[in-house]
């Protein structure tokens, strides 16, 4: 029996969380949200997850930050960014640190699922 990888996604506005989980659901996947990274990090199901999509600015810990903690707590995880103000030095700092994808909002869904397909290794005809 195969599970359904969990994908858990961390925003800080709600209308996104909702938004991106319910599009993540469609492509058959399992979601989670959360508000924010603290409670990520303190989720019991962190270890659970297969891809994390986070928001690169939120109060408190922001996205690269978090990503930065999941290395040095040697935690390994596929993490796709998305964020409302692209910035070309964020984006270069994350995919060096090994992020799958920096997605600017409004992302479109194709590329999504794409992005998705490749963090988990089934990404079939995956182009740039």
């Amino acid at each position: 029996m195969t599970s359904v990888p969990l994908i858990s996604i961390v925003d800080d506005d709600e209308s996104v969380r909702v938004a991106t989980g319910g599009l993540v659901e469609t492509f058959g996947y399992d979601v989670e949200t959360f508000e924010s990274c603290e409670a990520f990090l303190g989720s019991r199901l962190l270890n659970e997850t297969r891809c994390l999509i986070a928001d690169v600015q939120m109060r408190g810990m922001n996205g690269p930050q978090l990503q930065e903690h999941l290395i040095n707590s040697g935690i390994k995880m596929p993490v796709i960014f998305i964020t409302a103000i692209p910035r070309s030095s964020t984006r270069d700092r994350v995919l060096k640190r090994g992020a799958i994808a920096y997605l600017a909002k409004p992302f479109d869904r194709a590329t999504l699922q794409k992005r998705l397909q490749r963090a988990l290794g089934d990404e079939g005809m995956f182009c740039d």
